[in-house]
């Protein structure tokens, strides 16, 4: 149980980490796309190597298939109703003629200038990381139950959990939320992804491989949704070409992991 909690400190720290750096400094778009990119790299060998495929061993492939389109499903209603929530409170459906269009423009000047994320920021990514970090940090519980070590998964998580936090709190700030409203939120994040390894090392590690396939195969869709909506679109279109370069470097270091 000590490794699981200190497993669950290691990957959960990089959020506390990535709150503290995002809410005090002003990180270039272009170094804030580049571990976005990076962190979508290693995120891919995550969900291939230690999510869906375990899911699919352990469950067979109807199961798996279900969990991770249940997965994306709920990642992306989730990340819907955020971002309608966002645009309703800016009162964007309320302007009317030249006043809408100046305040659309003056709403595309602070996006410029603000640090980039999509839909509804910060918020949007605290979603994103609890709903798919969750079941992760269960999966990697679970693999230190087993003695299987999950180094590759506890590393994966903290490279993504640093630069989705630093972000996600960064934009926080932009939207007016105080340091310590940041600070705390993170944290308590951080807390409950630590408390999801320390239930998967213990718990769920004597239940049944269909069990356990059902949150590995929901994270693998919540992790391939948070990809496509927020991640990758966002890293490309604030990083140019270097992003490229970016995700196969963690793409690689995630492989490398995995194969220790």
């Amino acid at each position: 149980m000590t490794q699981a909690v200190t497993f669950g400190l290691l990957g959960s720290s990089a959020l506390v980490l990535g709150a503290v750096v995002g809410g005090r400094f002003q990180i270039p778009k272009r170094v804030l796309a580049a571990m976005l990119a990076f962190a979508s790299g290693a995120l891919i060998t995550a969900l291939a190597f230690e999510l869906f495929e375990d899911a699919h061993e352990q469950g067979g492939l109807w199961r798996a298939g279900l969990g991770l389109i249940v997965g994306a499903v709920v990642f992306t209603l989730l990340s819907a109703w955020l971002d309608w929530a966002a645009a309703a409170g800016t009162g964007d459906d309320t302007d009317r003629g030249s006043d809408k269009l100046d305040k659309q423009a003056a709403t595309e000047g602070q996006r410029a200038a603000a640090p980039s994320v999509k839909g509804a920021a910060g918020m949007a990514l605290l979603a994103a990381v609890t709903l798919d970090g969750v079941p992760e940090n269960v999966a990697l519980g679970v693999s230190l139950g087993e003695g299987t070590g999950g180094l590759a998964l506890l590393g994966a998580i903290f490279v993504s959990n640093f630069p989705e936090a630093l972000v996600g709190s960064a934009s926080m700030r932009a939207q007016g939320r105080t340091h310590t409203f940041v600070l705390v939120t993170w944290t308590i994040c951080a807390l409950l992804l630590t408390a999801a390894v320390v239930l998967g090392a213990g718990p769920l590690a004597s239940a049944t491989p269909e069990t356990i396939s059902l949150p590995l195969a929901f994270a693998a869709g919540a992790v391939l949704a948070s990809l496509a909506d927020t991640l990758m679109p966002e890293a490309y279109e604030e990083g140019g070409p270097t992003v490229a370069l970016a995700t196969a470097a963690g793409f690689v270091l995630s492989y490398l992991l995995a194969t220790l």
